[in-house]
């Protein structure tokens, strides 16, 4: 994860998957309230940072942000300043303002899935949300529900947040706010997305609120990628069973399958990614990109 040599820009802060640096002379922004956010081609799973990295990913995922960004600008404003970055990370890094992110990761499902499936299992719910009984994996929900978690460090696990912590954490009236937009965004996904053949199964975003107070609620970061996001081809989508994905899903099955040889609940980390997980990662993120753009990668 070494910093990139941005000239005009330090490093500030590097995540599993993005790097934020910041303007540090005039012809760069020169400013306090913008950020570089430069997305990587690293790419995690299960808490652990998988090795090769994949490539494009970076791209790919600013790419679909930006797209998304302008499908859903009417419904909530974004951080997005300008495209015009450094030649060295030119198509995967974006300037941005810079906010107060919330500490919530702000999550909607509109299919039951995941750690949100485990959960109906054992207790008939999620996030505290009753759900009707005899739902199976890939059950759609009645309508998109809010599961936020908490925003752990790298290396730590997210908890589920029930609705009375976020609001101890951000608030009532901006929890509400919160679930509301992420439920909308999620919504606003699949109405477009299912036009091209796909379910967003579940989707994760994050917020932020300008450092001086004024405005609302920004979304930042990435909006419905593959990285945030579970995408299933609509025509393949069959309820009681896993579904196929455009997403890191497909990495998480190699590692949990008898190919890799890994077993999770042992601690020790993951085996290298093989060329051919790489190469048809690569080709589902790109895949994504161009059924919900129109466009040629």
């Amino acid at each position: 994860m070494s910093a990139l040599d941005l000239p005009g820009y330090a490093p500030v802060y590097s995540g599993k998957v993005r790097d934020l640096y910041v303007p540090v002379d005039a012809e760069a922004g020169g400013v306090p309230d913008r950020l570089l956010l430069v997305a990587s081609d690293r790419l995690s799973a299960y808490d652990w940072m998988m090795s090769p990295e994949i490539p494009d990913k970076g791209a790919v995922l600013t790419r679909l942000s930006l797209w998304w960004f302008d499908q859903l600008s009417d419904l909530v404003p974004n951080h997005v300043v300008s495209t015009d970055v450094p030649a060295a990370v030119a198509g995967r890094a974006v300037l941005v303002r810079r906010l107060d992110m919330l500490k919530v990761e702000a999550i909607a499902r509109a299919y039951l899935t995941g750690g949100g499936l485990e959960e109906y299992q054992q207790k008939g719910s999620v996030s505290g949300v009753r759900l009707p009984e005899g739902l199976v994996d890939g059950s759609r929900l009645p309508e998109p529900v809010f599961t936020p978690t908490t925003k752990a460090p790298v290396g730590e696990h997210d908890l589920p947040m029930s609705p009375d912590e976020v609001e101890a954490e951000v608030g009532a009236e901006l929890a509400e706010e919160v679930s509301r937009l992420t439920r909308a965004i999620l919504a606003r996904g699949n109405e477009i997305a299912a036009e091209r053949g796909i379910l967003i199964a579940d989707t994760k975003v994050e917020f932020g609120l300008s450092p001086d107070g004024t405005g609302g609620v920004v979304l930042a970061d990435e909006v419905l990628t593959p990285d945030s996001s579970r995408f299933w081809p609509a025509d393949l989508w069959e309820p009681g069973h896993p579904q196929p994905s455009y997403d890191k899903q497909f990495v998480r099955d190699w590692l949990t399958s008898p190919e890799s040889g890994w077993d999770r609940k042992a601690g020790g980390p993951p085996p290298e990614l093989p060329e051919h997980v790489v190469e048809q990662t690569r080709a589902k993120y790109v895949e994504a990109y161009e059924r919900l753009t129109g466009e040629t990668f």
